[in-house]
């Protein structure tokens, strides 16, 4: 079982014992429709593709985390997240692209790492670095992956190279999966440190302000 299917099964588990309470609260998601989601694309990677001639489409690791973006986007909160978390995708898009042609696509070269386990752990941190809110990471991270591999498609057809490209597919499902992960963590991680480095600054200055006042 690979890397991304494993991560699935550890979401469904933190979704049921409720852990992931806070972070499904602020993407607008109900525990429901989370744990449909998760096994929407554990049950989608491993059904046929869907063929659109040169690209392929992989249900569990392309249409639903896309049908996941589309719900979050147009739940998100204003239309300055929505602006951010399109242009989030698209420079992670870009990023991820330029780590492809920097790093060989065949595992066997980089037997230290799995290039698609880079590209997903790599993508969620630039989405965010550049979304900043949970929704946008999440939604830069998957497109940025699914754009990029794109992206990759498009190089190949315009030096005359018919390839197939596998959206969602093997281990780009992986890097789907890492890179939404990664992105939705990193900003409750962090949000979570910031939050209480305010509130203790703030209850500093209270205490300070008391002392203050009480001198008076």
């Amino acid at each position: 079982m690979s890397i991304g299917m494993i991560l699935l099964i550890v979401l469904s588990l933190l979704i049921l014992f409720g852990i992931l309470q806070r972070v499904l609260d602020r993407m607008a998601l109900s525990d429901r429709q989370a744990l449909v989601c998760v096994a929407a694309i554990f049950i989608g990677g491993w059904l046929p593709e869907l063929p659109f001639g040169l690209i392929s489409l992989n249900l569990g690791g392309a249409v639903v985390p896309l049908i996941v973006c589309i719900y979050l986007f147009l739940n998100a909160g204003t239309a300055k997240e929505k602006i951010r978390a399109a242009a989030a995708s698209a420079l992670t898009a870009a990023s991820i692209f330029v780590i492809t042609l920097l790093f060989p696509s065949d595992p066997l070269a980089m037997p230290m790492i799995d290039p698609m386990l880079l590209y997903g752990v790599a993508g969620g941190v630039i989405a965010w670095l550049l979304g900043r809110s949970r929704r946008s990471a999440f939604i830069a991270g998957v497109l940025g992956v699914l754009l990029a591999d794109l992206l990759t498609g498009v190089r190949l057809w315009m030096r005359g190279v018919n390839q197939v490209i596998h959206l969602g597919g093997a281990g780009a499902l992986d890097a789907v999966i890492i890179a939404g992960i990664t992105g939705v963590l990193m900003c409750e991680l962090f949000g979570e440190i910031m939050e209480r480095f305010r509130t203790g600054r703030a209850q500093q200055h209270e205490g300070r302000a008391a002392k203050g006042g009480s001198r008076a």
